[in-house]
């Protein structure tokens, strides 16, 4: 999508530069076929210009600002409509009327304008919400806000309580404590030992003490884990529903797939990238010797920039094909069986083999997609460092990941392994590795330590 918006951009300020609807046209179609120019826009003539040819007369002077209006320009030109004020009002009355998100501020205090009609209050809460943090926890206590917004502290205490009853449940709490109690409150049906864990015994559930917490509650072990299983529903952070929506939809540049002879195919994804070719009329003009001076080369350096950019869209889906290629050829056991047999792979490897420096690699890679049956991948992803196994075969990091997690999948409830039983467990199967990287592995993929993950019955 990035590339598709600086190429957008290159078509509003370059007037040599045409977008073609139709697929399968070649590179010298795009480049604008005949007449032909050389590299520096110098003019090939032509034995019979095209029949078709535009007059556009002598004065050029107009084309050095078509980076501001050539759009405009194109209208006059075509004589296709014209554009008047009215629909310039219209246009604006469009843009005027397009709804943006709903911020915190307004959302929280349209609620509370609903329950309640002090303006005190209302005040005062708009100094609490102003000082939520990014997980709308209160940041200040009642008697500051109070001193700040110069208001009596009784009324802050009213606004602190007004916020509290506001959506989403838990917002303006003053701890993750009282977030949790203040949701499992607001929902109709709750655990009263849910509630009794969260306030009496805090300290042992931080440190998951289930059989202390059975104990001291009066209760089973088996209550204590249908409760903290309904605590763990629970949103610690509820301010961050109004965050900023930080996910993006991922367009794969490249989907690989299997075709009907067991053999893997490459497409490359063109639906985003328009399709161009240097205006021929403009070609035309130097050919024909129309332009002069400086509107001569002011047409010449768009003519070169729109061929530039035609030839470098080409060689960048060139090389993504190369590369895509070669991760297949040396990542196929992925390919054939998933992510369990990812092979360790460098940027090195894959550069020798597409006759590119390891730099060329890495930039080409950048920010790019595969989708394959596997699912969708960076191409990053197939670039990993690895481990040598007792029988010499290769495994990647990613997959001695998925190793520890299946392992850990597989461990007794009861007596979960320890980081150094999963070194020892991975050493029978000829994967060497040292226990702070299981440890380091089991972080990133978000698994508790072991005195966490047991589960009493």
């Amino acid at each position: 999508m990035e590339l598709r918006n600086a190429i957008l951009e290159e078509l509003q300020s370059n007037p040599t530069l045409e977008e073609l609807s139709m697929e399968g046209i070649s590179i010298e179609e795009e480049l604008g076929g005949t007449p032909e120019v050389d590299d520096d826009g110098a003019p090939v003539p032509e034995k019979e210009p095209a029949k078709e040819s535009l007059e556009f007369g002598d004065d050029f002077s107009v084309l050095r600002k078509l980076d501001d209006d050539w759009a405009d320009l194109m209208h006059q030109e075509s004589g296709e409509f014209e554009y008047t004020s009215d629909d310039a009002k219209r246009r604006q009355h469009f843009f005027d009327s397009v709804t943006g998100d709903t911020t915190a501020y307004q959302d929280l205090m349209e609620q509370a304008r609903l329950q309640e009609s002090d303006e005190g209050v209302l005040r005062a809460l708009e100094f609490l919400v102003g000082s939520l943090d990014d997980r709308g926890f209160l940041s200040a206590k009642p008697s500051e806000v109070a001193l700040i917004a110069d208001l009596p502290l009784r009324t802050v205490q009213d606004a602190a309580r007004l916020l509290k009853t506001l959506d989403p449940p838990g917002i303006g709490a003053e701890n993750v404590q009282e977030c949790l109690l203040i949701q499992l409150r607001s929902q109709r049906k709750h655990s009263g030992l849910a509630a009794q864990i969260i306030e009496k015994h805090w300290e042992l559930l931080l440190r998951r003490r289930i059989p202390d917490i059975a104990r001291k509650a009066g209760v089973t072990v088996d209550d204590v884990q249908q409760a903290v299983a309904e605590i763990s529903r629970l949103d610690p952070a509820p301010g961050r529903h109004f965050g900023e929506d930080t996910n993006r939809v991922v367009e794969a540049d490249v989907t690989v797939y299997e075709d009907e002879h067991g053999e893997w195919q490459i497409e490359l994804n063109n639906d985003y990238i328009p399709r161009l070719r240097v205006s021929a009329a403009y070609k035309e003009m130097l050919a024909k010797g129309l332009l002069k001076g400086k509107d001569r080369e002011y047409v010449q350096e768009k003519f070169r920039s729109g061929k530039f950019l035609i030839n470098s869209i080409e060689q960048r889906q060139q090389t993504i094909e190369r590369i895509t290629r070669e991760i297949i050829h040396f990542q196929l056991d992925f390919f054939n069986h998933g992510s369990s047999r990812l092979h360790p792979l460098t940027m090195n490897q894959v550069a020798e083999r597409v006759g590119v420096h390891e730099t060329t690699v890495s930039r080409a890679i950048a920010n790019k997609y595969i989708q394959t049956p596997h699912g969708t991948f960076e191409m990053k992803y197939f670039f990993t460092p690895g481990y040598q196994g007792q029988d010499g075969e290769t495994l990647s990091n990613t997959s001695v990941k998925e190793r520890i997690a299946k392992i850990i999948d597989s461990e007794p409830p009861a007596k979960p392994f320890s980081d150094q039983k999963i070194v020892e467990i991975l050493a029978e199967e000829g994967v060497q590795i040292a226990r702070r990287t299981v440890a380091k592995y089991r972080e990133e993929l978000g698994i508790l330590p072991t005195n966490l993950r047991r589960q009493y019955q």
